[in-house]
């Protein structure tokens, strides 16, 4: 899944690069887009009584993006066993390609009180799109 995101001036820091924190608001940004193309938007799994913390996140910068910038940002579901899942993303200069940054979202699944819960038995129909999406990257 491609989204894109145009680099704003309040995202730029006093040397005129986009801060470094931006790119984890990015990858959430892209991972929200992701759900709704999978037909399964984040809103309706908390109207299903589900939350969907992050457990971790990892990026690795690789070159500058400047205020203007469009970036492309590949998401990929990573692994998934029916309580937590990963997402990589690379986020490249959409004009260039040439990568701006690399990274990974940790995520489990829990009920409004914080427990773990089966998205099988919960969302059957979030957890064939999900798996299905395991299989398309195979």
């Amino acid at each position: 899944m491609g989204y894109i995101h145009q680099a704003q001036y309040y995202e730029t820091d006093q040397m005129g690069i986009i801060h470094h924190s931006n790119y984890i608001r990015w990858m959430e940004e892209a991972r929200i887009a992701y759900m709704d193309e999978m037909a399964f938007p984040y809103k309706a799994v908390e109207e299903a009584g589900i939350i969907s913390p992050v457990l971790s996140v990892q990026c690795d910068y690789k070159s500058m993006t400047h205020f203007g910038d469009r970036v492309a940002i590949e998401v990929k579901l990573t692994s998934y066993n029916g309580l937590k899942y990963t997402i990589s993303y690379v986020m490249r200069d959409e004009k260039t390609g040439e990568v701006r940054a690399e990274g990974t979202s940790g995520h489990c699944y829990l009920n409004k009180d914080g427990r773990p819960v089966s998205v099988k038995k919960v969302l059957p129909d979030l957890h064939e799109k999900m798996m299905a999406m395991l299989e398309d990257k195979a």
